[in-house]
């Protein structure tokens, strides 16, 4: 039988093993990020965890020296953002990349240690972002992208493309608490699986940022930055002008069925 100590023991050598497996898949992917990148324009890589435990962040976060990995995390819901910059140090990086109600803002823009928000789509939000975030004297500006809906479908959040450049001005001009960063966009699936062809989504959110940078008055194009790429698609997002993507299963490994995923956010709702 096993005695306590044993427990802790094997608990203990499970949760290395479990280290050492993310350490191996972060280090691949920023190989992979490297390799597709230009030395001109570095590229973000956003560790995704949704769904996963604050120990594998930790894991990640403790390793940084070792790959080299600035400390960027990416969380979809807002109640598990908050407990996890709740737990880990204040000196990570959090991404909000999940759709965002705007009766959630509040909560998001109140994240002291908040780095970005990757999914503004309306004035309202921005608006309601913004004002949290002065009502923070001490924090800095907000960092905000731009949520386009390349791909069409009714699905997805986003501006439509030709809704972008207002939407961006609004930022700009209405929303002293935010910074404007760029633009995003999560895209079609098919399209992201379909690895001969160059994305449309992709290519459609730099023709975007193409036409609006100099209307925004920024000293050029890639002064705006561009979200995009997940990982099944991230190569070919750096390859078409990214410089964040935003990868989750491919360290983490396999998320909660989508059934699990539902009840979570369905709890979420429900303690907000």
């Amino acid at each position: 039988m096993s005695t306590p100590q044993n427990c802790e023991a094997a608990s203990d050598s499970e949760m290395k093993a479990r280290a050492q497996d993310l350490i191996a898949n972060i280090t691949s992917v920023l190989g992979r990020i490297s390799k597709a990148s230009s030395p001109t324009r570095p590229v973000r890589l956003v560790a995704v965890s949704k769904l996963k435990p604050s120990s594998d962040i930790l894991a990640l976060y403790n390793a940084r020296e070792q790959t080299k990995q600035e400390p960027h995390f990416g969380e979809n819901y807002v109640q598990e953002l908050m407990e996890k910059a709740k737990e880990l140090p204040q000196e990570i990086n959090w991404h909000f990349i999940g759709g965002l109600q705007t009766d959630k803002c509040k909560k998001v823009a109140a994240i002291p240690n908040l780095y970005a928000v990757h999914s503004v789509d309306s004035e309202k939000k921005a608006n309601k972002l913004s004002q949290t975030r002065l009502s923070f004297p001490d924090f800095p500006k907000l960092r905000v992208f731009v949520q386009v809906n390349t791909s069409g479908e009714e699905s997805k959040s986003g501006v439509e493309p030709a809704e972008t450049l207002a939407l961006a001005k609004h930022i700009q001009e209405k929303c002293p608490g935010l910074q404007l960063v760029g633009l995003m966009t999560i895209g079609a699936i098919a399209r992201s699986k379909d690895a001969e062809n160059p994305n449309e989504d992709f290519l459609t959110l730099k023709k975007i940022r193409d036409e609006i940078w100099e209307p925004l008055g920024c000293p050029g194009p890639e002064d705006l930055e561009l979200s995009m790429g997940m990982s099944e698609d991230y190569e070919q997002a750096i390859e078409l002008g990214a410089t964040t993507v935003r990868v989750g299963s491919t360290i983490f490994g396999l998320r909660p069925k989508k059934a699990d995923a539902a009840a979570k956010s369905s709890a979420e709702e429900s303690k907000a």
